[in-house]
């Protein structure tokens, strides 16, 4: 009788691993590099990489910040600011931690990593058909005069997930055409710019994302952190440390209450506040195609959709990054990636069922962990 239990147990066992996905419950177990057929010597040797090379901006990221981006027309820091931690980070393997370095629990800034973030609010906004159609015009749901003017009313949330749509105008005090502006010329010369026809010029605009937020944020009717934590961030078990900010002055009226539209990003202050752990239960969801367990989170077809090439720019999709062209080369071009300024990143890597969170790393060093952790599976 106790060699049948004990069978009984090993073939319950055996069934799990070998054909259900495990997903981490409040403590988040870890295996042996072995255990999950990987090299232990290349995968140690990936992690003192990434630990090893710290990103070199400032550990006072309002220094950082400004000295990034103070060459901006009238910039100004809208938002909070944190002073960030040391190099951290995590390798999930088959959804097990495999590695670690770093605090992993602590919160820190993740800037431009908000952008996939906010991409996921605007997939679940389709999924639950608040918007009916990608290539809809933003105009038909946002009437009070942002998207007004020949050239905004072509805009379609496709163009503003892609960074395609070259909207203009002013939001929350900020221009678009003072976001990153040429090297050449000046203001006179970037206010009146010849725009580009939606959906065919890409250009990196933090004044563009936020946008976008405000949009989702007329769509939603509510805060699109309380979206985000009802829909995805306690399905998946985050902790309550993670915050999503706004600027002091991005208040807006929503059925008479005074709601904060947040940033996609930190370029301005504010935007996602997070631990790695969280980063890494977020990249696990995309890992398993937007499931956790047995519920569907977002559909698998947004999932799918989010790692393709846009139309503009073959590595860049909806508000995601991918190497399809092989910037990081000897890496799969399959792999996708969520990415923020001074070395922050979730990596997806579905052939090879793994999720890579780096923060704070030396971003010329992101191939090198991504090629030794590749090379390390077995």
């Amino acid at each position: 009788m106790k060699l049948f239990s004990s069978v009984f147990t090993y073939l319950i066992l055996f069934s799990f691993t070998s054909f259900g996905q495990y997903y981490p419950e409040y403590e988040w177990q870890r295996r042996p590099a072995k255990s999950v057929r990987m090299d232990q010597f290349l995968l140690d040797s990936a992690v003192s990489v990434a630990a090893r090379n710290e990103n070199s901006i400032s550990r006072d990221l309002r220094i950082a910040i400004i000295d990034a981006f103070s060459s901006e027309p009238d910039f100004e820091i809208l938002g909070k600011t944190r002073e960030r931690g040391e190099p951290s980070g995590l390798i999930i393997k088959d959804g097990y931690i495999v590695a670690e370095w770093g605090d992993i629990n602590r919160v820190d800034m993740t800037f431009s990593v908000a952008k996939s973030y906010l991409s996921t609010v605007a997939g679940l906004a389709l999924d639950q058909n608040l918007i009916h159609n990608i290539d809809d015009k933003v105009a038909k749901y946002v009437w009070d005069g942002t998207f007004d003017g020949v050239h905004n009313q072509k805009i379609s949330w496709d163009h503003l997930l892609t960074q395609s749509s070259d909207w203009s105008g002013q939001q929350f005090g900020l221009y678009d055409w003072a976001d990153r502006p040429p090297k050449e010329g000046g203001v006179d010369d970037w206010k009146a710019r010849e725009l580009h026809e939606p959906g065919t010029h890409y250009k990196y605009n933090d004044v563009r994302v936020n946008v976008l937020a405000y949009s989702l944020l007329q769509v939603w009717r509510k805060s699109l952190p309380q979206v985000l934590k009802e829909e995805i961030m306690d399905p998946i078990g985050a902790s309550t440390t993670w915050r999503w900010l706004g600027y002091h002055n991005s208040y807006v009226n929503v059925d008479g209450l005074q709601v904060q539209s947040v940033s996609g990003g930190g370029h301005f202050g504010g935007g996602i506040f997070i631990s790695t752990l969280d980063h890494a239960r977020f990249g696990l969801l995309f890992l398993r195609n937007g499931k956790w367990k047995e519920k569907q989170l977002i559909s698998e077809e947004w999932v799918e959709s989010v790692q393709l090439s846009s139309q503009v720019k073959s590595d860049y999709g909806y508000l995601w990054w991918n190497n399809s062209q092989e910037s990081w080369e000897g890496v799969s071009r399959e792999v996708y990636y969520a990415a923020g300024f001074g070395g922050n990143y979730i990596i997806i890597d579905n052939a090879n069922d793994l999720v890579v969170v780096t923060r704070w790393i030396d971003n010329s060093k992101i191939d090198d962990v991504m090629r030794l952790v590749q090379r390390s599976i077995k």
